[in-house]
């Protein structure tokens, strides 16, 4: 390979979601941090096929609309670049419609790393317009950074200081369709608005972090539930856990996380829910700060 990069799974730490506006579309307010677990897509010294999967996730992706080809389409368009770009491996270790935006990651790493093959032709801050084409998580993907989400989710803005906080990603291999999770949520009735969330200065350490997020919430936990019911028994265990110090739904889910006071009590976190649970995808993670690629 002659490069590649990670793609490190999105949580929602906070989602405030309100009802659907006059466009059909649902306000959100929402703060995106990152973990260090994830994908990795890498530029093929093959010259076909144009995308290869690899990874314990890769059978259950579709090729013709996959957000990295799409990626590819778009970078190549918006440069003027005729012809075949490089061919691409994707090394999927993400689940599926988790809640993770895995595959809104590989689109923005894909955008990122033939960027740089290209030359640098665009900036980052031109990156993250352009990656608002392939959806409303992608921009934020682009600098992988801690980042608060408004509007659809396509406005950022500076998310607050946040200390390094070891967690815990579950999920129990359901899938949780982001349509299906809003249909259920739309028919659940009216909801509060997604107001701004005031920021709370620093945080000192993952137990103020764990104290102040429990003021916030996830609206489409319940809505989640209603549509994989695996769900409020996932966050059941996950919030009697003596580890835990706050157990959330991200995103539309089914995917949890767990934050817990030290990485050595995630450590025994994961361990017992894989024990437990040999069917659930189980990882130990570290939530909160930019995450570099590694080699």
């Amino acid at each position: 390979m002659s490069a590649r990069a990670f793609a490190p799974a999105k949580v929602n730490l906070y989602l405030h979601v309100g009802p659907p506006g006059q466009d059909g579309f649902h306000p959100l307010e929402s703060l995106m941090v990152f973990a260090d677990v994830g994908d990795w897509v890498a530029i093929s010294e093959e010259t076909s096929p144009p995308l290869q999967m690899t990874g314990p996730f890769a059978a259950g992706l579709g090729v013709e609309d996959n957000l990295v080809l799409r990626a590819v389409r778009l970078l190549s368009d918006r440069l003027d670049r005729p012809g075949p770009a490089p061919a691409l491996r994707l090394d999927k270790h993400l689940p599926l419609a988790s809640g993770l935006g895995g595959g809104s990651a590989d689109a923005a790493v894909t955008l990122r790393l033939l960027n740089r093959h290209w030359g640098e032709a665009l900036t980052l801050d031109e990156l993250e317009v352009l990656a608002g084409d392939l959806g409303s998580d992608v921009p934020a993907c682009i600098r992988s950074q801690p980042v608060t989400a408004s509007g659809r989710g396509q406005i950022l803005g500076p998310a607050p200081w946040l200390p390094d906080m070891p967690a815990v990603l579950v999920n129990p291999g359901v899938a949780c369709p982001t349509g299906a999770v809003y249909r259920a949520y739309d028919e659940a009735g009216p909801r509060d608005r997604a107001d701004p969330v005031p920021d709370p200065g620093e945080l000192s350490d993952v137990v103020a972090a764990a104290r102040w997020l429990a003021t916030l919430r996830n609206d489409l936990e319940r809505p989640a539930a209603a549509v994989a019911p695996l769900v409020t028994t996932l966050l059941g265990r996950l919030r009697n856990a003596p580890e835990t110090l706050l157990a959330r739904l991200s995103g539309s889910g089914a995917t949890a996380f767990a934050l817990c006071p030290d990485a050595a009590a995630a450590r025994r976190l994961a361990a017992t829910l894989a024990r437990e649970h040999p069917d659930w995808w189980v990882r130990p993670c570290r939530l909160g700060a930019p995450l570099e690629d590694r080699p």
